[in-house]
């Protein structure tokens, strides 16, 4: 058939063409019109000629990458754009410059209806408040919500919400200006070059002036004057505000508010007034109350009432609660933050389960802090077991995060505030559990740091062992967060304890089993002296007779202990006392003592088979190869034998299998570190301490009386056993008795801040500039003892008196009144320390002997001469008896003395002569009423002088004339000072008394130089000088005790601020902020980084990381989180040897650096906290290296190999994060392929509490 040519389409022709449907023959109509002059498409649907092929790929670059002005760089833009422009001929569409995001809407409609019946009336436009507000501007809980994806960690853009006890800022605040702020003219001062460009515009009047239009707002509202006069009402508006225009500027907006309404016509003045007085009477009662934020709560007394105030309480329980946990009960009903301190098992967790059914009741959230990843995970499977609702955030986990209680560690939630996270929000509680170990000196500060950041709406729980200072701590939480906090205090374990002394060491000596201190708290010098008498009879017969050759009193040897601990465990297995927890305080002790009971075996054959077959249960999700490690087959063996080992070394998912045993009472004996007893719930019957010394890293100690509590706690299982056993081993010989009188009755150890600046805190905090960094540290615990608010009420006080003291006179000759006043006050503190210098010094004693005459000054006499009698012998309060000239009837100080002490400070070297008949007294003198000692001496007779001096104090001989030694000594002073009255020579510090000590120099020639300054003063001749003078020092004692609260309340007074402004410049020279504060992009990034922050961003921006396979960069970060010292040379290659010398050569110059900035740590001991024992290890794995052969390289143990790893792989999700941020897309997938490399079989088995 022929192809018959159409003619083409016209305008006239309608649009219509037929389409071919399949192969049926049928035929469709269509109507779409054709486009223009294109060839119609073939009308059917089968497929017509070739396959279709895929798009041409260059067309498809072009257009993706060429043509999308997104795609353009940022930086080198002028080059680039050229270049692209040749290629891409892109079209210019100008208009797409005119489309931009709109702002948020400012207002809404409400609807007016009818109050009776609801119909609608009318619309009018309400003004919206907070629409701008979002996460990168604003701390407030009214800005809108981030993207989801951002949502549960929050991002390192946002702004935290507002911390709760940080005031908004006041009026006065608010006026004050900063040292960066100045006055600004705005006609003469405005800049014209924006920043980064070269040139800006010109604003400069040019000649064509246009006229200026005569129309202004006031002559267009004329021309309403007759519509404003109909409507009265309004009219009275506006001169209402007028008026209060007219208001002057005031201090607090509630002064603002009274006289508004006293001056306006149109309010009744009376309602406001009361209701501003109601505000004001809370605050005042608070402050009046100032110093009980913490309430303790009395839990003697039963709770009566419980059921009746809670009739439908939140959660159930199977048991009756005691009185403490329904106190805490009623307060979290109340909302109220408590504190319960509460000895180990007495039950905390009640407080902390009650607190998470409450909170899903009201659909709030929770969040429970554990300092250790191991009790998160414990506590996880717990509340899972009892809620259902839960999810878990550690470093390398994250399960059901949207639940309404996270369990997490602290550390995470600290990163959530900074980054504003969205859970926040719906936050209630937030329970903190262990916060004893805020003493922790390495992560104490992220308690303090959580503490402060939290907002205001998010109640407190506080869960802890006994700790002395509850209230104190909870004061100072009350403080800062301006809300009360309920401490709550167990006064006893519910199941007491007996400590007991054992010596035994062979079958024969097994039962010496000593109690030292019975349940009831009594220590027993009986059972100490019996355990001292059965060790004694063992030792040999030669060391009785000539006294113990060197017997070290910590060291015996493998054998001995082995045969201690045989004789125990039989013994305590027989007594049926398991099970039993070993506490010992080194890792390779624990695995000794453990694989010498090779003969021992506590379990019965079903016992073996449910271990085995739960152990094979668990080991399941290991690899085959991992099953077979060296230390899981001894662990295997062990266990069956009901023997456990817990301590860092060991596997972690070993460490849950001995856990899970333990609970269910498999484990029959467990050796166990210190870390078991931090917060790991699992009591024992038993707990024995192999010694009671332990290394802290700096040098071997005895227990803290804290630390052994805490362990000793363990012991005695509520509801099992009645009382629980600790035991002492006295191994090579009993402990001092002191010793354990110390350990075991002292007083746990008191909170204390470890608050300390870290770099991160500070970046993140100067990210937000309504957050200041010295607020963080005003609040800290450690500035705890700054009482501002009493502080301000005094200074309040000291103002009111200084504006009310009459004013100063300093006309005419007392022009120089002021001056002369600071002179002689310069003057007194200078003579005062020479003095105490001299007197503090071997020959100013020396010289201060029995004869010297001194000039004594104080209360009683001024500028008296006095003789030394007798000097005491203590060092501490070393007191002088001196007999000193007076007038008659001024022997007892009961003269006068008003007048003396206003010219004590008129500086005067006149002598006191007595006007009238000469008298004398005997005094005991203080080191600070000797003013100078004078060049003469005499001889006297001091044990006659004070028997006659003492004898005539007694009524019968009060009128005896004075002895013979008295009146001459008395007549030998009076003659010295009637000779020099204008003053007598002195020692002079540094001639006489050879003194040569720089200060003591430079004191005596500034005391020269004062005292030639007085003669020039006029002020002294005027008449009314005394009175003035009198005045002046008035004035001036109130002005510097104002100076010195203000100072005290000041930033200047904290203690962290030196240190603060020594790691600001480090900062600035490294150029993480610039030197206004602001963070820049190097700032950015640390904030993304929780530990060894500087090193790691100086890392990513030198490049160190981008020469190195993925597998080498993960070995070379190793670095960050081992802490451990190795013996083993590692074996790696040149190019990590190359980044490892890198690696220390940036941290030996952020080392100096910090150093020249004036912070304490020298350089070495910063490159020294980087250790490099375990980068062969770190390699080999991430190359595919089986565990078996890792373990092998390295005599670290294998559970802290496991546990760097993991920790590893967090810092490489930290790099990650910070390579995104600076654009490094490269770096960014090298660290996720490092990351996969490592996580892999043994390393990353998930928990078995978990799962």
């Amino acid at each position: 058939m022929d192809k018959t040519d159409l003619p083409p389409v016209g305008p006239d022709d309608l649009p219509l063409s037929l389409l071919e449907m399949g192969c049926s023959g049928r035929f469709e109509l269509i109507t779409h019109p054709l486009p223009k002059n294109k060839p119609l498409p073939p009308h059917s649907t089968l497929p017509h000629g070739l396959p279709p092929t895929c798009l041409d790929l260059k067309t498809e670059v072009e257009k993706r990458f060429l043509r999308d002005p997104a795609w353009l760089p940022v930086h080198d833009v002028d080059d680039a754009f050229h270049k692209f422009l040749k290629i891409s001929k892109r079209q210019k569409e100008v208009d797409s410059l005119l489309h931009c995001s709109l702002s948020p809407l400012h207002s809404g409609l409400s609807v007016v209806r009818d109050p009776t019946t609801g119909m609608l009336l009318d619309f009018t436009e309400v003004l919206l408040e907070d629409t701008a507000l979002s996460a990168k501007n604003s701390l407030s809980l009214q800005r809108q919500p981030g993207p989801p994806s951002e949502s549960l960690r929050g991002s390192n853009t946002n702004y935290p919400f507002l911390p709760g006890g940080m005031e908004e800022l006041t009026l006065e605040q608010i006026k004050k200006k900063s040292e960066l702020e100045e006055d600004i003219d705005f006609e003469k001062d405005l800049l014209t070059v924006p920043p980064g460009l070269k040139a800006g515009m010109d604003f400069s009047d040019k000649e064509a002036r246009t006229m200026k239009s005569e129309v202004n707002l006031l002559s267009l509202l004329s021309t309403f004057d007759d519509v404003l006069d109909a409507l009265p009402e309004e009219k009275e508006g506006v001169s209402q505000k007028e008026e209060t225009v007219k208001l002057p500027r005031t201090n607090s907006l509630e002064d603002l508010g009274i006289k508004d309404s006293g001056n306006s016509p149109s309010q009744p003045p009376a309602n406001t007034v009361s209701l501003t007085e109601q505000k004001k009477k809370p605050q005042e009662e608070d402050k009046g109350d100032n110093k009980k934020w913490a309430v303790p709560v009395d839990i003697t007394s039963p709770c009566e009432d419980f059921y009746k105030r809670i009739p439908d309480p939140a959660f159930k329980y199977p048991f009756e609660l005691d009185v403490f946990q329904k106190q805490a009960i009623l307060r979290l009903e109340a909302h109220d933050s408590v504190f319960v301190a509460a000895h180990t098992s007495a039950g905390k967790t009640v407080v902390a389960e009650y607190a998470i059914a409450l909170s899903q009741k009201h659909m709030t959230r929770t969040i429970y802090t554990s300092p250790i990843k191991a009790l998160s995970n414990q506590k996880f499977r717990d509340f899972k077991n009892t809620f259902g609702d839960v999810g878990l955030l550690t470093g390398d986990v994250q399960l059901n995060p949207e639940a309404s209680c996270l369990i997490m560690t602290t550390e995470i939630l600290r990163s959530m505030l900074y980054n504003g996270s969205e859970v926040i929000r719906d936050l209630e509680w937030v329970i903190f559990d262990e916060v004893h170990y805020i003493n922790d000196a390495e992560r104490g500060v992220v308690w303090e740091e959580v503490l402060i950041m939290l907002p205001e709406h998010v109640s407190i729980i506080l869960l802890s062992a006994t700790v002395p200072n509850a209230v104190e701590f909870s004061e100072w939480i009350g403080r800062i967060k301006k809300r009360h906090i309920y401490v709550i205090s167990t006064v006893k374990r519910p199941v007491p304890l007996e400590h007991h002394l054992y010596t035994g060491n062979s079958t024969k000596t097994q039962k010496e089993l000593f109690l030292l201190l019975d349940s009831i708290g009594n220590f027993l010098t009986k059972g100490y002296y019996a355990a001292v008498e059965a060790k004694k009879e063992r030792t040999s017969k030669h060391a009785q007779s000539f006294g113990a050759k060197n017997v070290s009193q910590h060291n015996t040897t493998a054998s001995q202990d082995r045969s201690v601990w045989q004789t125990l465990l039989n013994y305590l297995s027989q007594r049926q006392q398991t099970p039993v927890v070993a506490f010992t305080f080194s890792r390779t002790r624990c695995d000794e003592n453990a694989r010498s009971l090779t003969s021992l075996d506590l379990t019965s054959s079903i016992e073996k088979s449910e271990i085995h077959s739960f152990l094979q249960k668990s080991l399941t999700r290991l690899r085959g190869a991992d099953r077979q490690l060296p230390q899981i087959l001894l662990m295997r063996d062990l266990l069956k034998r009901g023997i456990g080992v817990h301590h860092s070394g060991i596997l972690p998912i070993l460490k849950e299998v001995i856990e899970m045993l333990f609970s269910k009472g498999l484990v029959k004996v467990l050796f166990a570190t210190e870390t078991f007893a931090m917060g790991v719930n699992m009591p024992a019957r038993t707990v024995v301490f192999d010694s009671i010394r332990k290394h802290d890293g700096t040098g071997f100690r005895n227990l803290l009386p804290g630390e052994y509590i805490q362990m000793a706690g363990r012991a005695g299982r509520r509801g099992l056993d009645a009382t629980g056993t600790v035991i002492i081993l006295c191994k090579a010989g009993v402990h001092d008795m002191g010793d354990l009188h110390a350990m075991m009755l002292g007083k746990p150890t008191v909170l204390q801040s470890q608050f300390r600046l870290t770099y991160t805190m500070i970046l993140n905090l100067l990210r937000v500039e309504a957050l200041r960094v010295t607020d963080m540290m005003r609040r800290s615990f450690s500035e705890n003892h700054r009482d501002t608010q009493t502080h301000e009420k005094r200074i309040t006080e000291l103002r009111n008196m200084l504006s009310s003291l009459p004013p100063l006179d300093t006309e005419g000759q007392l022009s120089d009144l002021l001056s002369y006043y600071h002179t002689i006050t310069e003057l007194r503190i200078t003579t005062e320390t020479l003095q105490q210098a001299v007197l503090e010094s071997v020959n100013g004693l020396k010289a201060l002997s029995v004869g010297r005459v001194v000039i004594v000054n104080n209360s009683q006499h001024h500028n008296a001469l006095g003789v030394i009698l007798q000097v005491s012998n203590d060092a501490v309060n070393r007191t002088f008896t001196a007999l000193i000239i007076c007038e008659k009837g001024n022997e007892e100080g009961a003269g006068d003395n008003q007048s003396n002490k206003v010219s004590l400070h008129i500086y005067n070297t006149a002598l006191f002569i007595p006007e009238g008949p000469c008298s004398h007294t005997v005094q005991k003198l203080k080191l600070q009423d000797i003013s100078a000692l004078t060049t003469k001496t005499l001889k006297v007779i001091p044990e006659r002088i004070i028997d006659n001096y003492n004898k005539r104090q007694q009524p019968r001989f009060r009128l005896d004339p004075p002895g013979q030694a008295i009146s001459t000594a008395t007549q030998e002073l009076l003659r010295l000072a009637e000779a020099n009255p204008r003053g007598i020579t002195t020692l002079d510090p540094v001639n006489d008394l050879h003194l040569k000590g720089v200060d003591v120099v430079e004191g005596v020639m500034r005391q020269r130089v004062l005292q030639d300054c007085l003669k020039d003063f006029h002020c002294i001749h005027s008449p009314t000088f005394t009175e003035q003078f009198a005045r002046v020092q008035e004035r001036m004692s109130v002005q510097e005790e104002l100076d010195k609260l203000l100072f005290l309340v000041s930033d200047q007074s904290l203690t962290l601020l030196p240190e603060y402004h020594q790691r600001i410049k480090v900062l600035e020279a490294l150029q993480y902020v610039d030197s206004t504060g602001a963070v820049q992009l190097k700032g950015r990034v640390a904030c993304q980084i929780s530990s060894h922050e500087l090193l790691l961003t100086e890392l990513l921006f030198e490049n160190t990381l981008s020469p190195l396979a993925p597998e080498e960069s993960a070995a070379l970060l190793s670095c960050l989180v081992f802490t451990q010292n190795t013996q083993i040379d590692p074996h790696i290659t040149n190019t990590l040897q190359e980044g490892i010398n890198q690696v220390l050569c940036v941290a030996q110059r952020i080392g100096e650096l910090q150093r020249d900035c004036g912070i304490a740590q020298t350089a070495e001991d910063f490159v020294a906290q980087f250790k490099f024992g375990l980068t062969e290890v770190v390699y080999c794995w991430a190359r595919g290296m089986p565990f078996a052969e890792i373990a092998e390289l390295t005599d670290v143990q294998e559970g802290t190999i496991v546990r760097c790893i993991q920790r590893l792989d967090e810092v490489l999700k930290e790099v990650r994060q910070a390579a995104r941020i600076v654009g490094d897309s490269v770096l960014g997938s090298k660290m996720e392929r490092a990351s996969l490399a490592i996580r892999r079989d043994i390393v990353f088995t998930a928990s078995l509490y978990t799962h």
